[in-house]
């Protein structure tokens, strides 16, 4: 059991590492495509949190699917948010009225 832990910290750390590098180098223009992308990944894991949380595994794991459940709703919504406001900001006014 003590190595899978440690197996999985270290996938853990190595994950942490290339996620920010890759995050990182990536330039602006690519930012909203970027946000849409892990908004869908978001969506995934708000899925298995909700097939987690209703499992009937006991109560450990519904109460941390219920938390995760939570968590993802959050990262989901926020993201969406984000990238309507970055989108809005791509939008040009027109000359007789507001934005389109």
């Amino acid at each position: 059991m003590n190595d899978r832990i440690e197996f999985g910290l270290w996938i853990f750390m190595l994950a942490t590492f290339i996620g920010f590098e890759v995050i990182r180098r990536v330039p602006p223009l690519l930012h909203t495509p970027l946000m849409s992308l892990t908004n869908a990944i978001s969506g995934i894991s708000l899925v298995g949190s909700i097939i987690l949380a209703g499992a009937g595994r006991g109560t450990m794991a519904a109460l941390l699917g219920g938390i995760a459940v939570c968590a993802s709703s959050i990262n989901v919504v926020g993201g969406f948010m984000i990238t309507d406001r970055m989108l809005k900001s791509f939008k040009r006014e027109r000359p007789g009225g507001g934005a389109r």
